[in-house]
């Protein structure tokens, strides 16, 4: 099957879209937020569960895969989703974050980036050409062009130039790619200046790509700031194409950009705060490990249809943690990535029914976790 996306429906009153992705390993209903698998496998779930949680759709990455355990070795044994066991779509990110985040251990060229491993110190070097030749080798479903992270802050010159780095490298992987089951997404990047991201769209959109993402939020910006981008740039990414939002994030993250037209996102804030003790729900945040839950009866979200909530107290799971079984963090995890696609869920509804403005409304205002509270404990 090839790739393809439709709009299902558009809601009156704000930018909110409810939307389904085709591909060769099924379809995605949209908005959907994919839980991060980044070297092949979503930590503390088995692809079961992950199924059963709601999950349609996961991402892995290239840098990690390429290191360890290898993309030859993966596309020997039959791809990335066999590989890993896992039936739905994939969306693989082409790297250029993670090296990104390496700092001193990579050099910028306009040919690529050369780079130690995090893991051995070995020295490689990622072009535009080999990110897609190894995705084509993985068999993502969605794969992403390598763009150069435009950090923050940065001058005005400094974005422009990365920016015209990330538009060269997008032309080159557009060039590259062999596979047509495979589908290829743009990056808009810029930093936080308006018209750069623009120039980014209009120069990305004239080369034609699958799908388009903002790339180059949350990575220390203000919180006013990102979402100044996304209001401002997402009307402007071709209408009949999926907009990604890459990285984000929190669920008032979430509920305020599909409000601007944002159909897909990923972060790892729930497995991650899963395995830290920090659970989400309906209504505020549970930091596992306080005192307070130490005889809590209570599940974690009355609210919560997940096989912990069901099963388990607030005081058994303090205890898992305190004690530092490796049980804890599957079950906050389980519980964590339900809250998002059930949230995801509710998302669709209120499109599908005319009312996301209300359900936006009541989400915030039965929400008492603050903004940029998410990780703390």
């Amino acid at each position: 099957m090839a790739f393809n996306f439709e709009i299902l429906r558009q809601d009156a009153r704000s930018g909110a879209r409810l939307g389904k992705i085709g591909t060769a390993h099924g379809e995605v209903s949209t908005p959907v937020f994919m839980p991060v698998g980044t070297q092949g496998a979503v930590k503390a779930l088995m692809p079961e569960t992950l199924k059963e949680l709601g999950a349609g759709m996961i991402l892995s990455n290239t840098y990690h895969l390429y290191l360890r355990p290898g993309h030859q070795l993966i596309r020997d044994l039959g791809g990335l989703h066999r590989f890993m066991h896992w039936e739905g779509p994939i969306l693989t990110d082409s790297g250029g974050f993670q090296v990104f985040s390496l700092g001193p251990l990579r050099k910028i060229t306009p040919e690529g980036v050369l780079f130690q491993s995090h893991i051995d110190g070995s020295s490689h070097f990622l072009s535009p050409e080999l990110a897609v030749s190894v995705q084509e080798a993985l068999g993502s479903d969605i794969m992403m062009c390598l763009d150069d992270c435009t950090p923050y802050p940065a001058t005005h010159q400094e974005a422009e130039d990365s920016l015209a780095l990330t538009l060269r490298w997008a032309d080159r992987s557009r060039a590259a790619r062999q596979r047509l089951d495979q589908a290829l997404f743009g990056i808009v990047q810029g930093g936080m200046y308006l018209n750069l991201r623009k120039n980014a769209i209009d120069a990305l959109t004239a080369m034609g790509f699958d799908g388009y993402a903002l790339g180059g939020v949350s990575v220390g910006e203000p919180k006013e700031s990102m979402m100044e981008v996304v209001a401002e740039m997402t009307p402007l990414l071709p209408c009949d194409r999926p907009r990604y939002l890459m990285g984000v994030g929190t669920p008032q993250d979430i509920v305020r950009c599909v409000g601007h037209g944002i159909d897909m996102f990923d972060c790892v804030m729930p497995t991650r705060s899963a395995r830290n003790g920090l659970l989400f729900t309906n209504h505020e945040k549970v930091v596992i490990k306080h005192a307070r839950y130490r005889e809590d009866p209570l599940p974690i979200d009355s609210l919560c249809d997940c096989y912990t909530c069901k099963n388990y107290s607030r005081a058994y799971l303090r205890h898992l943690y305190m004690a530092n079984e490796i049980l804890a963090m599957v079950l906050n995890t389980i519980h964590n990535v339900r809250h998002y696609m059930a949230l995801m869920e509710r998302i669709r509804e209120a499109i599908r029914t005319d009312r996301y403005p209300e359900f936006q409304e009541h989400f915030f205002n039965t929400q008492r976790i603050a903004d940029g509270d998410a990780l703390a404990s």
